[in-house]
């Protein structure tokens, strides 16, 4: 697609969510090391000076798109545990209805997984001050739902729902680059099956650790 230039703020809203969208299907199709604002920029139709008028830079593009996929996220997640939490359960019996149904809907969410796992490494890398701390804050605010939603079905967490909402992203983040080998860790696995144990499935991972966290940390009966 190619762009006139755009002149109210709408049209420049526009532009955003265009950058944002081609952004996002090429995390579909790629890494987010092999991420280039080359081509980025030829992909939503703008030279790369445009797309600079809109985000910084290639680092501040990604931090804006992944704020974007765990704003959906927390909105699906409400509904998944709503629908998948029995709060008549007994406490045990809500922490691992909560802890499958977290993991599960983290590992449908690999992109966004994977962008969590690049955060410290790479997307808060060349990036100005007031964008970083524009995504810090919306990143409390994306924290302080997660905390309400776990506080809402396990009320016996108390403060430490907010430790375990935090850790839970970090683990997501962190998984998600062993649950998902290159092509040439993949090869190497099914050349030799032995060496299939150092690969870790992301939701039965995630569930078991989440799992156990929950139950170390609830209080007893």
């Amino acid at each position: 697609m190619t762009f006139q230039r755009a002149r109210t703020e709408e049209q420049r809203e526009i532009r955003r969510r265009a950058i944002l969208d081609a952004a996002s299907a090429m995390l579909d199709e790629m890494p987010v090391t092999a991420v280039t604002l080359n081509e980025l920029s030829r992909r939503v139709g703008l030279a790369k000076p445009n797309v600079l008028r809109y985000f910084e830079s290639r680092e501040a593009v990604l931090l804006e798109l992944l704020d974007r996929y765990l704003r959906d996220w927390l909105t699906e997640l409400a509904d998944e545990l709503a629908g998948g939490v029995d709060a008549n359960l007994p406490m045990a019996g809500r922490a691992t209805a909560v802890a499958g149904i977290v993991s599960r809907s983290l590992a449908r969410r690999s992109v966004m997984c994977d962008l969590f796992g690049a955060q410290g490494s790479v997307l808060e890398h060349n990036v100005s001050v007031e964008v970083v701390a524009r995504y810090k804050r919306a990143s409390l605010d994306r924290l302080a739902t997660m905390t309400g939603l776990m506080g809402k079905h396990l009320p016996e967490l108390g403060e430490k729902a907010t430790l375990f909402s935090l850790q839970t992203m970090v683990l997501a983040g962190a998984l998600s680059a062993y649950s998902t080998p290159p092509p040439s860790l993949a090869a190497a696995y099914q050349a030799a099956p032995e060496l299939a144990r150092l690969h870790l499935e992301m939701a039965e991972s995630l569930n078991t650790a989440l799992t156990a966290t929950l139950l170390g940390v609830l209080p007893r009966d």
